[in-house]
């Protein structure tokens, strides 16, 4: 009689589902392995999309620690600052290609070397050096047209700056504190008008007196005194030179200008004078030094008259 046997219990073992699981895990990664093995990388592609998740994880760069970190505006992206330029109408904007790399653009640096830097020191420069020459053309023609006034020592012309001077000296043209013309003087002052005619401008005259202080009764101070004689030279421009009144000026300068210094008889003698500034061409004089700093012209003229 055959007995049955009790066989021993099995050992629990994994589910019979992780089986097929596993089979189909396998044929999966089989499949994505022949995929990628047919695929084709296109490296472009892969930094644009690594870009795009970086910024989208808001993955950030590195800061330093000296740099301090900034806000950032619709301004600061699409403009940079530059640095300020003073434009005058004498100057060139020229375009030129810049560096694209860097942070801000620079416009301080000019390639060009013929513009002169035409900036306001420049442009008056030129302008100064242009009227310094006409002047000195003019004074020229005036010396030679004088040339017989000049040789009396009765009058100086000088080429200052944009101007030109026609200096009268007292000697022989007014009388010590008086503002009244020698009627001696006349010709020479005809002669004067006669040659101012012939110029374009505007005509400014000046009354110089020395430093000795003046109080009479037709004149106060030497202000009137300077006053007077440069008037006394414009009724005459006027009146018999026929020089029209709106291109006369008149100042009156007193004691505020010599030439030389009031220390002796002879220097006062030549800072008691009137000056007659000729503006060539132009109602406006450049703002210059005055006409008595002129030392050199000063001196030379008096080693001349020495001689």
């Amino acid at each position: 009689m055959n007995e049955e046997c009790e066989c021993p219990p099995c050992e629990d073992s994994l589910p019979p589902w992780l089986a097929t699981f596993a089979d189909l895990m396998t044929l999966l990664m089989c499949f994505f392995v022949l995929l990628l093995s047919f695929a084709e990388m296109d490296a472009l592609k892969f930094r644009q999309v690594a870009g795009a998740m970086k910024t989208a994880f808001g993955v950030q760069r590195d800061i330093k620690a000296i740099e301090i970190p900034k806000g950032t505006n619709v301004i600061a992206k699409n403009y940079s600052p530059g640095k300020p330029v003073e434009v005058t109408p004498l100057e060139i904007m020229r375009e030129k290609t810049t560096d694209d790399s860097k942070t801000n653009l620079d416009f301080s640096d000019t390639s060009s070397k013929n513009d002169l830097s035409l900036g306001d020191t420049n442009a008056e420069a030129i302008a100064r050096a242009k009227a310094e020459k006409a002047a000195q053309e003019e004074a020229k023609k005036l010396q030679e047209e004088l040339a017989d006034a000049i040789s009396d020592g009765l009058l100086d012309v000088e080429a200052f700056a944009d101007r030109v001077l026609i200096r009268i000296r007292e000697k022989g043209s007014f009388s010590s504190g008086r503002a009244k013309l020698k009627e001696s003087f006349f010709p020479i002052l005809q002669l004067i008008a006669d040659v101012l005619k012939q110029r374009n401008g505007l005509f400014i005259i000046s009354g110089h007196t020395d430093d000795i202080p003046i109080e009479t009764k037709q004149f106060r101070s030497n202000w009137e005194l300077s006053a007077s004689r440069a008037a006394s030279v414009v009724h005459y421009f006027i009146q018999r030179g026929g020089i029209d009144p709106e291109r006369l000026e008149i100042r009156a300068l007193a004691d505020n200008e010599p030439i030389v210094p009031n220390d002796s008889w002879k220097n006062r003698s030549q800072n008691r004078r009137v000056e007659i500034s000729v503006l060539h061409g132009d109602h406006l004089a450049i703002d210059l030094e005055v006409p008595a700093d002129n030392v050199d012209f000063i001196n030379n003229n008096a080693l001349n008259n020495e001689t």
